[in-house]
């Protein structure tokens, strides 16, 4: 193996690049684009970038909230949240839900997306997209670093509990990952994937 000339810096003394590399690194990420509703009746729909699923039965996603934002706020308060899946054809929308705007503030209206009723869940879920997962919260926990000094961020773990997906999606019974055209995150300030069918390889685990 040729030695590899490296770039080495510890993360509590600084980077020393143009921008942080690590969320650049950890890429692509699925995007948490996630609708919640408060106790008293107000929708929030805001994308997270650190987003996965974490089990299968049951089966559980989680997002990662740096700052104790709405969405936590609302979640913490109702118990209930869903995810639904960003695309290309909503890149738009979904960036406009990022913006950073007062509690009251409907962003299905700023985006222009349409809020559907859940069906096992007092929050709506965003109909132009062909996928949402209805969750019920299983456990929000404030992470540590490795001194165990609590972080400013909050991981929000949920079950899913009810799914819709769009039957265009589907073929021959199998979810096609790449028909919904989904993307992901990439790093720096603003830079996305997306997913499309001639980048996507089978292999099969050898057991």
């Amino acid at each position: 193996m040729t030695e590899k000339d490296l770039h080495f810096y510890e993360p509590s003394k600084g980077h020393g690049l143009k921008h942080d590399p690590f969320n650049a690194i950890i890429a692509p990420r699925p995007i948490g684009w996630i609708s919640s509703r408060d106790a008293k009746g107000h929708v929030n729909l805001a994308p997270y970038s650190f987003f996965n699923a974490f089990a299968y039965v049951p089966p559980i996603i989680g997002f990662s909230s740096t700052h104790w934002k709405d969405s936590v706020e609302n979640i913490q308060q109702t118990g209930e949240f869903v995810w639904n899946l960003a695309t290309k054809d909503l890149a738009k929308q979904m960036n406009a839900t990022a913006a950073h705007v007062a509690p009251e503030v409907d962003e299905f209206k700023l985006a222009g997306l349409t809020a559907v009723p859940g069906k096992l869940v007092n929050v709506p879920r965003v109909g132009e997209s062909p996928v949402a997962f209805e969750c019920k919260v299983s456990d929000i926990i404030r992470l540590k670093g490795a001194d165990g000094r609590e972080a400013n961020a909050w991981l929000t773990l949920g079950e899913v509990v009810a799914v819709h997906i769009d039957k265009a999606m589907i073929k021959d019974g199998v979810y096609q990952t790449a028909a919904a055209r989904p993307i992901m995150r990439a790093g720096r300030r603003g830079d996305y994937f997306e997913i499309q069918p001639e980048n996507m390889f089978e292999m099969v685990r050898p057991d």
